[in-house]
C-alpha cells in the first residue's frame, strides 16, 4: 500500500483572453489582489486557433498568462474557476462593450510534471472536483518538453506558449528548492 503524503505546492497560472487592452489590464489587477503579486507575466499573444470564442468575445482576441508569485496547494484549485467566473461577471456588468463576454479567465496550474487548467464543462477526460469545477491535464511535461494529449486545446501545442510555461516551470523548481533549503 501507498503511503499518502500531501501533494508539493504549485504555480498557480491564469490564462486571460479579450480583445480589449483594459480587460487583460483589468484581469491582472483583480487577480493580483487576489492572488497575490504576479511573478511572471506572458506578452498579449496573437489568440487566432478557433474562432470558438467570436459570437460571445468577438474577433482578434489575445491571450496573455499570469503566473502568481505565491504557491498554492493543488487542492485549492476549483475555488479560483469560481472568483475568475464572478470577476468575468463583473468586469461585463461594468462595462458597456458590445460583446456578451468582454474577458476570458481560465486558471489552472504548473506543477513540475503538468500543466492543469480547471473548467465548468464535463467532459469524457475531464476529472470532477467539486462545486460543478472538472480539471484536465491540459500538456506533461516529459523528455525537457511540453506533450499534448488528443483533447489539448490548438493554442496550448503552440512553442511560444510551451516556451513561457517553461519558464515558469523552472521558477517553480526554484521555487521548491528554496522551501527545502
Amino acid at each position: 500500500m501507498g503511503e499518502i503524503s500531501s501533494h508539493y505546492p504549485v504555480l498557480l497560472i491564469a490564462a486571460v483572453s479579450s480583445r480589449y487592452a483594459d480587460g487583460l489590464r483589468w484581469s491582472a489587477e483583480t487577480a493580483s489582489q487576489a492572488w497575490g503579486p504576479i511573478a511572471i507575466q506572458s506578452p498579449a499573444y496573437e489568440f487566432t486557433e478557433t474562432g470558438y470564442y467570436a459570437a460571445t468575445m468577438g474577433t482578434e482576441l489575445k491571450k496573455q498568462f499570469l503566473v502568481f508569485d505565491r504557491l498554492i496547494d493543488p487542492a485549492a484549485i476549483a475555488d479560483t474557476k469560481h472568483q475568475s467566473n464572478q470577476w468575468e461577471m463583473d468586469f461585463r456588468n461594468g462595462h458597456a462593450f458590445p460583446e456578451e463576454r468582454p474577458i476570458n479567465i481560465d486558471p489552472g496550474y504548473i506543477s513540475t510534471a503538468k500543466l492543469v487548467l480547471v473548467t465548468t464543462k464535463d467532459r469524457d477526460h475531464r476529472i470532477y472536483l467539486r462545486d460543478g469545477i472538472y480539471a484536465e491535464v491540459t500538456l506533461h511535461y516529459r523528455g525537457k518538453t511540453w506533450e499534448s494529449s488528443r483533447w489539448t486545446y490548438p493554442d496550448y501545442q503552440r512553442v511560444d506558449f510551451q516556451e513561457f510555461f517553461s519558464q515558469c516551470r523552472e521558477l517553480l523548481k526554484s521555487k521548491l528548492r528554496n522551501r527545502i533549503s
